[in-house]
């Protein structure tokens, strides 16, 4: 890909895109760029993937086809006021931030702008990412296509309707933070039956990942992969009937309505 791919902001999600990017040879080094607020973040990006970088917002957008805001959420409008006349012409401008609706980025820029907004979650940082993508009108269906590959670098990609996307939070984007639980959990009944806890965390964490891939490879049903560890009078199903005893489905489905609706709010505090 022969496209200048820019970041405004160079923070762990920056990295993990870039590091995504430049192990992928999906973009050539040389063609990212990347501003950040200090010296010291520049130095360390640049010795790690050989990037160009600088302290200037105006002369990354000036560059980039693909321009990536990756600042916090309430950054977003100084950022673009500040660099929004130097902007390439035609440029995708893409956000990753939480909240920031595609409508805001057009009104932000005072123009019509090509926009795409998508939601990646922090296992993008071990190239194990969920992102999910949506454009305006402006977007043309083949640079939707690059920003999907762009982001399939470090994981896998979902294009939904923005409608959609207050609700993406509770299913990908904060939902590792219950798996982490869901894993220390594990552990801690390991290491009850006295098992150290260090092997704990591995054969923990290792059984998500391996039911996980199960899920994604297979195709099939999780009910119906659960069914198939489930012995009849054994160990598992006694171990199942605990957790809906005990309300795990139930849980989990509150956490997520309650995930959204603080998204909601979030979203629409940020659009004011």
């Amino acid at each position: 890909m022969e496209k200048k791919i820019g970041f405004i902001g160079c923070g762990k999600m920056a990295q993990a895109i870039i590091g995504g990017l430049v192990q992928a040879n999906l973009v050539r080094s040389s063609n990212i760029l990347a501003s950040a607020r200090t010296e010291e973040t520049i130095q360390k990006v640049a010795e790690k993937y050989g990037i160009q970088v600088g302290l200037h917002n105006r002369e990354v957008a000036k560059k980039a086809d693909f321009l990536l805001l990756a600042v916090k959420p309430d950054l977003h409008a100084k950022v673009i006021e500040e660099m929004r006349e130097s902007v390439k012409e035609g440029a995708v401008i893409i956000t990753i931030a939480a909240g920031i609706t595609l409508d805001f980025l057009e009104r932000s820029f005072g123009k019509p702008i090509k926009a795409v907004r998508v939601m990646p979650n922090t296992p993008s940082l071990v190239g194990e990412g969920m992102s999910v993508i949506c454009a305006n009108d402006l977007v043309s269906n083949s640079e939707l296509l690059t920003v999907i590959q762009l982001f399939e670098s470090f994981g896998r990609v979902e294009v939904m309707a923005e409608n959609l996307m207050d609700a993406i939070p509770a299913v990908s984007g904060s939902s590792p933070a219950y798996v982490y639980m869901f894993i220390e959990a594990l552990a801690d009944g390991a290491v009850q039956q006295g098992i150290a806890r260090e092997q704990a965390y591995k054969l923990a964490a290792q059984a998500v990942l391996g039911a996980a891939k199960m899920v994604l490879e297979t195709g099939r049903h999780p009910g119906e992969l659960k069914d198939d560890v489930c012995t009849p009078g054994g160990a598992t199903i006694e171990a199942v009937i605990a957790l809906e005893k005990y309300g795990l489905r139930p849980a989990v489905l509150s956490a997520m309505e309650a995930c959204t609706k603080k998204s909601r709010e979030l979203a629409a505090l940020k659009q004011k």
